[in-house]
């Protein structure tokens, strides 16, 4: 006795393999009939089963959109039916999307992060004040404080405020200050501090009862 096998080597690749063969072949036969209705009809039950299949679609906006696009694709476009949704074109899906912007950097300082040259320009439209003094002067904290994130040493705040100067292109200009910024000893202990806080906020969830 012998036996034909089929391997899947041999077969016809899955347009979409999510759905398996037994689907392909379905939506193969249903481009193959002659009958516009009896096309109609096995479409909208191949629809019924798709779904089935797919359960999770059912939470996508028009799930039955994506359905129907997704049958159009597993018939190589070739379906001739009455489709609630206009038919995607080939031609549409396999256009190259276009290029997207690569982000830049908002300066040679990384460490600083964007968000600080965020602050910065926020500062340069408030009115000069107290404060806008304050908020500078936090700025300039924060940056300290990223910087030792950074070092993980130590910074003169002259640094800092030349630092600041750069990034706000001379407008903001700190570097005459008499007054000092947090001392780095404190940054560095509120920053070990708050990694210990939430260390024994994890290692107490274990011995919690259920």
């Amino acid at each position: 006795m012998t036996f034909d096998l089929e391997y899947n080597s041999e077969r016809s690749k899955l347009i979409i393999p999510e759905y398996g063969r037994h689907i392909q072949k379905l939506v193969n036969h249903c481009v193959a009939l002659e009958d516009r209705e009896e096309r109609n009809t096995m479409a909208k039950a191949i629809i019924d089963v798709m779904g089935n299949l797919q359960p999770h679609l059912r939470d996508v906006p028009d799930f039955k959109h994506k359905l129907w696009d997704q049958l159009h694709i597993m018939s190589n476009f070739k379906l001739d039916v009455d489709s609630p949704y206009d038919t995607p074109s080939k031609e549409e899906l396999q256009e190259a999307p276009e290029r997207m912007a690569y982000p830049k950097s908002a300066s040679k300082y990384r460490f600083y992060g964007t968000n600080i040259q965020t602050m910065i320009d926020v500062a340069l439209t408030w009115e000069d004040g107290d404060m806008k003094e304050a908020l500078v002067f936090t700025i300039a904290n924060h940056m300290k404080k990223c910087y030792l994130n950074w070092n993980k040493d130590t910074v003169d705040d002259n640094v800092i405020f030349d630092h600041l100067y750069e990034l706000s292109d001379g407008k903001i200009d700190i570097r005459s200050i008499e007054e000092d910024l947090t001392d780095s000893k404190s940054l560095l202990r509120k920053r070990s501090t708050q990694g210990q806080h939430k260390s024994k906020g994890k290692s107490n969830t274990k011995y919690r009862k259920k």
